[in-house]
């Protein structure tokens, strides 16, 4: 089994996250963006979108960083991971969505100005971050996991661009439920961190 990242893609890093959290050996190969390989005919038979990550698994390429987590999960069997009743599989598609929308307008967007130099309106990102993480943290109030009573591949795609918002400018101090989710997380068996980038809030702690 392969996996084509960027080590400082939040979507990658899920895709990798959720590899070890099952305790499966993936290979990781390094895709060069900067040098633009994830633009070139070999990657592109890959991904025609250019993007990572992309799962390598024998004859089965899966592209997308949720699309993975779904076979991932479907191929172990995980069905803590991913319900197989229709109200578990929906809560958790939610989260699919919210990872694959908002998160990503939002506090994803706010750390690529940061880091990568993204031509977005800061303003208006952190905006969208702060009426996410309210949302999420009224959510999570009362609760430890966003989509059942044990972490799910919900938790797992929204975890890299939360712990990295401060990269973008996005204070979490005062979210502490959503804190709590991320500290779950990262006590999870086989857990991998997400590489810091000395930007944004983190600038200052560097």
């Amino acid at each position: 089994m392969k996996i084509h990242h960027f080590p400082l893609s939040g979507h990658a890093h899920r895709a990798v996250l959720f590899a070890s959290l099952l305790g499966l050996q993936a290979e990781l190969i390094e895709v060069n963006l900067a040098a633009g390989a994830h633009k070139q005919p070999a990657f592109l038979a890959l991904n025609p979108f250019g993007q990572v990550p992309v799962l390598e698994d024998g004859d089965v390429v899966i592209a997308d960083s949720n699309a993975i987590l779904v076979y991932l999960a479907k191929k172990a069997g995980r069905t803590d991971w991913l319900p197989e009743d229709a109200q578990g599989a929906a809560n958790v598609q939610r989260w699919l969505s919210v990872a694959a929308g908002e998160l990503a307008y939002g506090p994803a967007a706010a750390r690529l100005i940061t880091v990568f130099g993204a031509r977005f309106n800061p303003e208006e990102v952190i905006q969208r971050a702060h009426l996410l993480l309210g949302r999420m943290e009224q959510h999570l109030a009362n609760r430890a996991w966003l989509a059942a009573d044990h972490p799910t591949i919900a938790d797992v795609a929204v975890y890299s661009y939360l712990v990295a918002a401060p990269e973008g400018n996005v204070d979490l101090s005062g979210y502490p439920s959503v804190l709590r989710l991320l500290q779950g997380i990262e006590a999870l068996p086989g857990f991998v961190p997400f590489p810091r980038t000395a930007a944004g809030l983190r600038a200052a702690q560097a």
